[in-house]
């Protein structure tokens, strides 16, 4: 079974969401449906995407668990950001949590240090 996901995120400002989103992802959005919204692809038939709703703005709780966490971590405080919060489970999982200017949440999970 494939699953496409598209997760969105509604943001009040949208030109300066898209260059704090580009920054975070570390890349363009893959494409552009409309004038007031960014799709970026961060796996295959998996995407986040931005979009001009104001009223909506700031609601947004999302996680991408990915498998490289310290180096994804790392490459995205070389690029002047960091997290709000780093929090590690019981269970050894990692998770960091990035705020956009509208309070929206993007975690990054990861798999517990290799023993």
């Amino acid at each position: 079974m494939t699953v496409d996901l598209f997760a969105g995120v509604p943001v009040r400002d949208y030109r300066p969401a898209l260059a704090w989103y580009e920054n975070l992802l570390g890349a363009p959005p893959s494409f552009f449906p409309n004038d007031s919204e960014a799709v970026f692809e961060v796996a295959e038939h998996r995407y986040l995407y931005v979009e001009h709703l104001p009223a909506r703005a700031g609601f947004a709780m999302i996680t991408l668990f990915v498998d490289d966490f310290d180096e994804r971590i790392a490459a995205i405080a070389e690029r002047g950001m960091v997290p709000v919060t780093v929090e590690t489970y019981e269970n050894g999982v990692r998770k960091a949590t990035f705020r956009d200017a509208d309070g929206n949440e993007i975690g990054l999970g990861g798999a517990p240090h290799p023993a």
